[in-house]
Parts: structure tokens; sequence; C-alpha cells
């Protein structure tokens, strides 16, 4: 599956840099495959590896702020890896036909 999700802290304060990063280095460390883009972050794995970590970035930012919210998207296709880039790859060869 592959996840894409938002942990913001709320009641922490304008700066929520420092508890996002917090979330991040969760993901990082995780060892499964990730991207961090300016609105979500991405990670691939089965179901239980990836809420695992979902869960653990939460309660990083948990331990910076008194409150969160959390959005999750996910797509869950048994069988599938690698799909983090070969979704995008295929999008990038129709976009190099025109």
């Amino acid at each position: 599956m592959i996840a894409a999700f938002s942990i913001t802290p709320l009641g922490a304060g304008e700066d929520v840099g420092r508890a996002v990063a917090e979330a991040v280095r969760v993901v990082r460390a995780s060892g499964l495959p990730n991207e961090t883009t300016a609105m979500y972050t991405s990670i691939e794995g089965d179901w239980d590896e990836v809420m695992a970590v979902i869960k653990q970035a939460t309660d990083a930012v948990m331990a910076a702020a008194p409150r969160c919210s959390l959005v999750i998207k996910a797509d869950i296709r048994p069988g599938v890896t690698d799909g983090l880039t070969s979704k995008v790859a295929s999008v990038e060869r129709y976009l190099a036909e025109d």
C-alpha cells in the first residue's frame, strides 16, 4: 500500500516545522520507501508497517504539541510493490508523448 499523510501540530504556535521534522525523521528511520513534499509525506509498505510508522510519526508530533490533525489517503493494492515510483513514471511516460 501507499499512504499519503499529513500531520499538523495544533496549539503549538505558528512555527510547526520542528514538530513536522520529528515526524519525517520517524518515517525516514523506518527504512520504508518514502517521499516528503510541501503538503504530504508518502510511505509504501504493507498495511501493518505503514500504519505503525504513521502512528509513531503522530506520537512524535504529539510530544511537541497538545493536539494534532491527521489526514491519510491510501492506495491499497496487495502484491504491488514500487508503486511510489512506478505510478509517477507512468504519468511521465504519457507526458513525454506530447
